[in-house]
């Protein structure tokens, strides 16, 4: 048996084959993303603005027409609280009211007829927001019975619910005409 000795060792491990580094990924800047997010909101928030700013200030309430150049996303956009606005009231008409006649005085002279004094009770029989508080209405109407014919008078309504009239005086043929009234019309005065 010879007596051989092993190998040495080499003093520094073997070379190992060069590895190529490939940098590490970057991770992805969001920045410019958010800004041009936020930047696009304030456009569409400044847009918005000004078309509520120009409703709102628009007498005839014809909506503003918004700039098709622009580049901001459409929102939803709420629409600006209604403005209380003065009512408005319908003309009145004669079928609105209603008319009967108070007898307040009668004398009678056997078949020569009766004297009568009626007044005029109205009743408003349309919608009640119909009538302005704040306006006079002049209604004008009819008593027939009368020995010489119909009888025009005019009263005035006011405050929704005054009458001011004068009370009309008519001579009947009998004691047992029926004396009748009708409105024939009704204007507003202011």
């Amino acid at each position: 048996m010879s007596n051989t000795t092993p190998p040495a060792a080499p003093d520094s491990p073997p070379p190992t084959p060069p590895q190529t580094l490939e940098p590490e990924p970057k991770p992805k800047n969001h920045t410019n993303a958010i800004i041009i997010g936020a930047a696009a909101a304030i456009i569409a928030t400044i847009i918005t603005t000004g078309i509520v700013v120009v409703q709102a200030t628009n007498d005839d309430s014809k909506p503003a027409a918004a700039s098709s150049a622009s580049s901001a996303p459409d929102e939803d956009v709420a629409e600006p609280a209604a403005e209380e606005s003065e009512p408005t009231y319908a003309a009145l008409t004669p079928s609105d009211f209603t008319m009967e006649l108070r007898t307040t005085e009668r004398q009678c002279f056997g078949s020569a007829g009766c004297n009568v004094t009626v007044e005029p009770v109205l009743s408003y029989v349309g919608e009640w927001n119909g009538v302005d508080p704040d306006a006079v209405y002049s209604i004008t109407y009819e008593i027939r019975g009368d020995k010489s014919g119909p009888v025009i008078e005019t009263a005035e309504l006011s405050d929704e619910t005054s009458l001011s009239y004068t009370p009309t005086s008519i001579s009947t043929v009998s004691s047992s005409k029926k004396v009748s009234v009708k409105i024939t019309d009704v204007v507003m005065q202011g």
